[in-house]
């Protein structure tokens, strides 16, 4: 996914605190090592395996080797995946690629994963388990950051080539213009994603916007090619940085949905294996591993994001361990129940000792509000709820309907200042989005008409 985040986060966005993002200058493998070690003093034996100087000194632990340390990486990623039932054998991956370190790393695991899957797949006598498939996005955002035409062409081209270069398994590559979420027609799509932004008047709103534009380009692509998963590059340095955003911006209630592990709220359900790594960390390994990335396309976040970002690479400096304590601070909130895949379909594919953990999933309380914003997707709060009620009831145009499907976040940051503008904004928006409300607007409509005859009128109440 083209600019997602320096760090190459396809799901870090606009919270990427990677040091590329903070303006911090690429130094030589020493020194990059230097900035991400955390145990001070450091020995000159890996600290697992005894052999060979250490590459890096990881947060509370001694210093690895290069092996130990890749090892350590794909220890996280691998327990994320298995433990969060991300990837069942029936499955096909849909990967968030921005060219960067972190969807570079991304792609190399789940890779490696796949290979030794087919490898099984193979050598199986019954061959009854098939090995799951992995495809890679990449959304052009160049139309939003004016980059030259060649730029994106090279860009395109190394893409492939990275992609190419991984055997087994044939991997599909998907390039969307990210104006491509628009409506065909006649219309000049650029020109459409162009004047919708521009009527957004916080520097923030329109780079939320972008990212909201970019997970519905990653769903089309996905719903359009039956891909049943969306695997982003998001790590820890993204979503510590998005906590404190999140909490700026007012979007406190639904922050939980957006710092777990896996997210079914989507109708691809969206997944993060890399949740637990750091960006430097990722950074180094594509370093270690002469892993080659993309980064041209790179589009530098603004207003608060920007602030968070620069706020928490300060905090990074003074102690690396910040970015884990933030992340399992939000952790401790309650997540959604979309935030977990259900035992129907995964009990079968799961350990023994992580099946219970997947049962109980189906009859805990749900939060779930079954509402999410219009154009970001947060779950609605009780008042939030309470405000589309009574709008229904009382609403006498299309458009007031619209509005009451916008969270506040999105009142405040994306929908413009001038209320008289509302109708032609939401004109321009992707037909994807209003034709939801639109459909549940009709199914309500429907019901209520079947029921009428029931229904008591005030006068009879009264």
């Amino acid at each position: 996914m083209a600019a997602a985040s320096a760090c190459g986060g396809a799901g870090c966005g606009p919270h990427c605190s990677s040091p590329s993002a903070a303006g911090a200058e690429e130094g030589d493998p020493v020194e990059r090592m230097a900035r991400l070690s955390v145990a001070a003093g450091a020995t000159t034996t890996c600290g697992k395996c005894d052999g060979g100087g250490p590459a890096v000194a990881v947060s509370g632990g001694a210093g690895m080797c290069r092996e130990c340390f890749r090892a350590y990486l794909f220890g996280k990623f691998k327990l994320a995946v298995t433990s969060n039932a991300m990837v069942r054998p029936t499955d096909a991956i849909l990967l968030a690629f921005s060219g960067g370190p972190a969807s570079r790393v991304a792609l190399q695991f789940i890779h490696e994963m796949q290979s030794k899957a087919i490898q099984s797949w193979e050598t199986s006598n019954s061959q009854a388990l098939p090995a799951f498939g992995v495809g890679v996005a990449f959304v052009d955002e160049s139309a939003v950051s004016a980059r030259p035409e060649h730029e994106t062409e090279t860009a395109t081209e190394d893409i492939k080539s990275i992609v190419s270069s991984l055997s087994p398994g044939n991997k599909q590559v998907h390039f969307a213009p990210l104006e491509d979420v628009f409506s065909s027609g006649s219309e000049d799509k650029a020109a459409r994603l162009k004047e919708v932004l521009g009527m957004i008047d916080d520097e923030t709103g329109r780079d939320d916007f972008v990212w909201c534009l970019r997970m519905l380009s990653l769903q089309q692509i996905a719903l359009e090619n039956g891909y049943t998963k969306i695997m982003l590059g998001t790590c820890a340095s993204g979503i510590a940085c998005h906590v404190l955003s999140a909490t700026v911006k007012g979007q406190g209630y639904s922050l939980p949905a957006d710092v777990q592990y896996v997210d079914t709220r989507w109708e691809v359900p969206v997944v993060l294996p890399l949740h637990d790594c750091l960006a430097q960390e990722l950074s180094l390994l594509c370093e270690l591993d002469s892993l080659k990335t993309q980064q041209l396309l790179d589009r530098p976040c603004s207003g608060i994001n920007s602030l968070v970002a620069s706020f928490v690479s300060r905090l990074r400096e003074e102690n690396p361990s910040r970015e884990h304590t933030i992340l399992r601070t939000a952790q401790k909130l309650k997540p959604f129940s979309f935030n977990k895949f259900s035992a129907n379909g995964y009990h079968d594919f799961l350990p023994s000792r992580l099946r219970p953990k997947f049962q109980n999933v189906d009859t805990n309380d749900s939060t779930f509000s079954e509402i999410l914003c219009l154009i970001c997707g947060s779950p609605f709060s009780e008042s939030e709820l309470q405000n589309l009620e009574n709008t229904k009831h009382k609403a006498q145009k299309k458009i007031d309907v619209y509005t009451a499907h916008c969270c506040q976040s999105c009142h405040f940051q994306i929908l413009p200042a001038a209320t008289d503008t509302y109708e032609h904004f939401f004109s321009l928006l992707p037909k994807f989005w209003t034709e939801k409300v639109d459909a549940a607007s009709v199914s309500n409509s429907s019901l209520r008409d079947q029921i009428k005859d029931y229904l008591l009128e005030e006068d009879d109440v009264n």
